[in-house]
């Protein structure tokens, strides 16, 4: 199934590929990977360990380059941009859940939602007001004060995924962002991902679970750094029979 989008994509990746090492050593994290994630849209991404999906959010959020092909975000090639360009972007555009959170530790929860909302010229007073609703928004408003060592690893997922969702931020990166968190918690953070692609975010979410992957618009899967299949997500049966596909073609790494 072919879907028509009339918008340019918030995110797009052209013939992408990421070589790491040379020689003997060489490893090919990412192969041609051709990618556009729309405004409005949620992508998951599927594959089994190894095959270069955490590889394709970075390199789709700047963090790292991508040895040959082209990112753009918003129709901005990060690839041509100074650092403190693609530092403005990244504030700005992306917002990032990784999966070790990378938190602050001397920062309580709110200091560390705010924070880059404070960097790109918000006032403390209104980067607080924006990281305590974001907070609410995912029911950790009592965490506000919080410093991370006081947390459990849930809570601290959930001060991260809040930090990526504050301001006007039109990509969200999401790696694995309900990997700590119990089944209730975790439907809870979908659906704030899911609205906020439905006020029109785009997301891309790595997951290996075909039940989270079921609110995504499309699920792409990726094995041996290529993208080798996808599906629109129309029914979460017509999902998990392509993932246990995907999975016997590829198997685990």
């Amino acid at each position: 199934m072919t879907t028509t989008h009339t918008q340019d994509p918030v995110l797009h990746l052209e013939q992408v590929s990421r070589v790491h090492g040379q020689g003997a050593a060489e490893v090919h994290a990412l192969r041609e990977v051709d990618l556009r994630v729309h405004p409005g849209e949620l992508v998951a991404v599927m594959g089994p360990s190894g095959s270069g999906k955490s590889t394709l959010l970075t390199l789709a959020g700047g963090l790292d380059a991508p040895s040959s092909g082209r990112v753009l975000v918003e129709g901005t090639v990060l690839g041509e941009l100074s650092r403190k360009k693609l530092a403005a972007v990244r504030r700005r555009s992306v917002g990032y859940v990784f999966q070790d959170y990378n938190l602050i530790p001397a920062l309580t929860a709110a200091e560390n939602i705010a924070l880059p909302r404070e960097l790109d010229g918000v006032s403390a007073r209104a980067a607080r007001r924006e990281a305590l609703a974001a907070l609410d928004e995912l029911g950790i408003a009592d965490l506000a004060d919080r410093f991370p060592d006081d947390m459990s690893g849930g809570q601290q997922q959930r001060v991260a995924i809040a930090r990526a969702l504050i301001g006007e931020r039109r990509l969200v990166l999401a790696d694995e962002p309900t990997g700590a968190l119990d089944s209730t918690t975790g439907e809870t953070v979908l659906a704030v991902l899911r609205a906020r692609c439905d006020a029109g975010a785009a997301a891309m979410m790595v997951t290996h679970e075909p039940r989270h992957a079921a609110w995504a618009d499309r699920v792409v899967f990726l094995r041996d750094g290529r993208l080798v299949d996808e599906t629109a997500n129309t029914d979460a049966a017509s999902l998990l029979v392509a993932a246990a596909t995907n999975s016997a073609k590829g198997g685990e790494k």
